[in-house]
């Protein structure tokens, strides 16, 4: 069975037993999440698409860690006018072990 579930303005597709990395939420490591916005849920022989979303449907997990990314540079340069930039940035993100598919 599975499942595409919407999460920080992103559409992420999980499995039981899966470990996904999705935009920060709240909570400490240990703790149980229940995810609501369930797009679709599939399984080997049916497929139920929601509008938007499937009705009585949720995805629960265990927040596994709460970590960053590595870090990115963003560079900005314009030739010969002397402008550098040099940025840095690191997206935090919850690791989330799921661990069933309601329907």
């Amino acid at each position: 069975m599975y499942a595409v579930i919407r999460t920080g303005g992103k559409q992420v597709r999980v499995e039981p037993g899966e470990r996904v990395r999705v935009e920060k939420l709240a909570g400490d490591p240990g703790a149980e999440i229940q995810l609501g916005d369930v797009l679709l849920v599939g399984d080997d022989d049916s497929v139920t698409v929601g509008t938007p979303v499937v009705d009585g449907a949720s995805v629960r997990g265990t927040i596994t860690a709460q970590a960053r990314h590595p870090k990115i540079r963003v560079f900005k340069m314009k030739r010969r006018k002397g402008y550098r930039r040099m940025q840095g940035h690191r997206q935090d993100y919850t690791e989330v072990q799921v661990d069933s598919i309601d329907q």
